[in-house]
């Protein structure tokens, strides 16, 4: 996918704002404050339906304003155009639309529109809980595996269920139980498979681009299923059923899968800088975009916020280029031009600058 045109109205301190960025490379200028975060802030939501600086929708609307409005022209990857729009008030649901047709599903626009975040809060994907190295992977594994998300839905409500259960006072019956835990076993292998099949894809783009990006460490990395798989996962949810109903909940099944990162034979975020642990993330990120382009013949938009920020220019200037050989649409924010004075070297971009909410292309 790649943004012809966007138009951006009511949102946060970007009151009426309009640009036509390049096909390749953007550049965002602007001081702290101005509005350049906003305007990716902006673009993010139209692939994901939500903001990567808040969880409240009413936050992003301009304080003067009862809705926000984002719309943009688009070129798919078999070069046909797409008109996406994204509206919202302070109650009720948002608007979308695509080609003018609305969207019951913020998913439907996800999955039309794929957008890649890369911010300073980025290396959260390894410092964090398990739950985010889940969310990366499963990313990819929605845009290359289109029965992943009804799976997923399907595996998330037998979980609930199968957890008021263990928590109903008095006990549920074994039999009844057993029943839900056994169709929860047969849809968290779904899952694990979609995930496992992903993974083994991405595994070797992930260390190539280890290899170029932290050549100075030897890497391991592995994907967790969430329980032992040498054994089957409805035997181990059975089996392990009273020892569940003193925690709770399902201890195990792939919504505890986890990522295994380490490198020199350490976890990862144990021996890594903070910009090394940076450099880490844009491995992972570029290496699903350049699976989604090499199966899928689709390209993201990348958006970098504050690239400068613990990554050395040289590193920089790796990352760029290699998001660029993906076909990807990269929009970069920084304070000062100076900051990225690597990307004269590119033909296709263009420069915006950002001020009190107004963006003027240079």
């Amino acid at each position: 996918m790649r943004l012809d045109d966007v138009q951006i109205n009511q949102f946060r301190n970007l009151s009426d704002v309009r640009l036509r960025p390049a096909a390749e490379l953007n550049l965002i200028i602007g001081d702290n404050g101005s509005g350049k975060s906003s305007l990716l802030e902006a673009i993010h939501y139209l692939g994901f339906g939500r903001s990567f600086r808040t969880l409240k929708h009413v936050n992003v609307i301009n304080r003067d304003a009862q809705q926000f409005t984002l719309f943009c022209r688009a070129t798919d990857n078999t070069g046909h155009p797409v008109n996406l729009g994204y509206q919202r008030e302070r109650q009720g649901e948002p608007v979308i639309k695509a080609n003018g047709e609305v969207l019951k599903k913020v998913s439907d626009l996800a999955r039309l529109f794929p957008v890649q975040l890369f911010t300073p809060n980025s290396s959260d994907v390894i410092t964090g809980a398990p739950r985010m190295r889940r969310r990366f992977l499963d990313w990819g594994v929605f845009h290359v595996e289109h029965g992943f998300l009804d799976a997923s839905v399907t595996y998330q409500k037998l979980l609930r269920q199968s957890n008021a259960l263990i928590r109903q006072k008095p006990a549920a019956k074994n039999d009844m139980l057993g029943y839900w835990l056994t169709q929860l076993g047969e849809a968290g292998k779904k899952i694990d498979s979609y995930r496992a099949s992903f993974f083994s894809s991405l595994k070797p783009y992930l260390l190539a681009n280890l290899k170029d990006f932290l050549p100075e460490f030897s890497f391991e990395i592995s994907y967790h299923s969430g329980w032992d798989n040498s054994s089957d996962l409805t035997n181990v949810l059975l089996q392990q059923q009273e020892k569940d109903r003193r925690f709770g909940h399902v201890s195990s099944g792939p919504h505890k899968a986890d990522l295994r990162l380490r490198a020199d034979n350490v976890a990862v975020q144990e021996v890594l800088s903070r910009g090394q642990l940076r450099m880490f993330v844009a491995a992972l990120l570029l290496a699903q975009a350049q699976l989604l382009h090499q199966k899928k013949s689709r390209s993201c938009v990348f958006l970098l916020d504050d690239i400068g920020a613990e990554l050395d220019a040289e590193r920089r200037q790796i990352f760029v280029d290699a998001l660029l050989s993906t076909s990807a649409q990269v929009f970069i924010t920084a304070i000062e031009k100076e900051q990225i004075n690597f990307v004269e070297n590119y033909k296709d971009k263009k420069v915006f600058h950002v001020e009190h909410g107004q963006v003027r292309e240079e």
